[in-house]
């Protein structure tokens, strides 16, 4: 037989790194891996009701495509995270891998040059690399999980993740949820379903087997002992918001019977704010007022955020504009820096004893 019987639509295939070598490269610091260690246990504390003061704030770019435009907001954004932190806990989002919903750019692991090569070799060194930085600022990071192989690659360096919208319901990210080592957050489905992100925390919570890499890159058998720090983002869906009060209720009704005291996050962005990034704040007023009049189930809310406000379009070989997003349209520093204050403000804070 001459004819291939497989890969026909395969033009190539090629190894990547091993996640021990990327790692073995850019290790991580003993001030990065303490960070780390210490906002995943603050944010599980947030989680399960033991800081019951404080909101998470998952603040930065829609998704990061220019890393010295991430270094600047990384500094811009820690002093304040410093000011504000016995109010907030804010963790800088760092998002690198993009889900489209036709095609598009794919984000910064899988296209780091935006040029159309797809250089992922050097896209998870990039990505890396950019972690290890923002996290000896001495600021946490979190990201959405979209690969399934990336985590091996970054994961150290990560707080707080999130399954996506069009991933929550997938089998494979419900078994790489339940094996990673931090909290995660589970979106509802892109027509506004609550239900496939309490499927997702109920599976995440159980025990899996299933096929992934090590550390030198071999296929191997994962088995995982379920993941207990899971919670569900609204961010509204099909056109329609799910932020207000009665949204929040049925949640909260929806995941009482996974035993977690404040298991939502309102994501300000997407559907709830019209995919106007100018209603965020809105939005994120609205949440502090249900969270200030004794809605204690919300633990927190995203903001997609960025050096300068809006969007704009990527083109292969047009020049970018400085700090502005190239996929959701995000607050401007200025605007984000006075909402942060703003909430912070507004939320009572815990009495020195």
């Amino acid at each position: 037989m001459n004819r291939p019987i497989d890969n026909q639509h395969v033009i190539e295939i090629k190894a990547l790194p091993s996640p021990r070598a990327i790692k073995t490269k850019l290790p991580i610091t003993d001030q990065a891996g303490a960070l780390v260690v210490e906002t995943r246990e603050a944010i599980r504390r947030i989680l399960h009701g033991q800081d019951r003061d404080r909101l998470l704030v998952i603040v930065g770019p829609c998704s990061i495509h220019d890393p010295e435009a991430a270094y600047e907001y990384a500094a811009k954004l820690k002093p304040v995270a410093d000011a504000l932190r016995e109010r907030l806990l804010i963790v800088m989002r760092t998002y690198f891998e993009k889900p489209r919903t036709t095609v598009g750019w794919k984000g910064l692991i899988n296209d780091p040059h935006l040029d159309g090569t797809c250089d992922i070799a050097t896209g998870v060194e990039l990505a890396r690399a950019i972690l290890l930085k923002i996290n000896q600022l001495g600021l946490p990071c979190g990201t959405e999980l979209l690969d399934p192989i990336s985590p091996q690659y970054v994961a150290d360096l990560i707080s707080w993740v999130a399954i996506g919208a069009r991933t929550t319901e997938s089998q494979t990210h419900r078994e790489m949820a339940s094996g990673v080592s931090m909290p995660v957050g589970f979106k509802n489905g892109t027509e506004g379903s609550f239900q496939v992100a309490v499927n997702a925390m109920i599976s995440a919570r159980a025990p899996h087997h299933f096929v992934g890499i090590n550390a030198d890159g071999q296929t191997a058998i994962i088995k995982t002992m379920g993941n207990p720090d899971r919670h569900i983002v609204l961010r509204g869906g099909g056109g329609r918001t799910n932020y207000e009060a009665e949204h929040v209720a049925r949640a909260e009704a929806a995941v009482a019977g996974e035993g977690i005291a404040r298991p939502i996050m309102i994501d300000c962005s997407h559907d709830n704010s019209n995919k106007d990034h100018t209603r965020q704040r809105l939005v994120a007023h609205e949440v502090l007022r249900q969270f200030r009049e004794g809605r204690q189930t919300i633990m927190g809310l995203m903001l997609e955020s960025n050096l300068n406000p809006g969007k704009q379009a990527w083109k292969e070989g047009v020049a970018l504009l400085h700090g502005v997003s190239i996929t959701d349209a995000c607050l401007g520093w200025n605007e984000t820096e006075q909402l942060l204050h703003d909430l912070a403000a507004a939320i009572t804070p815990k009495p020195v004893s």
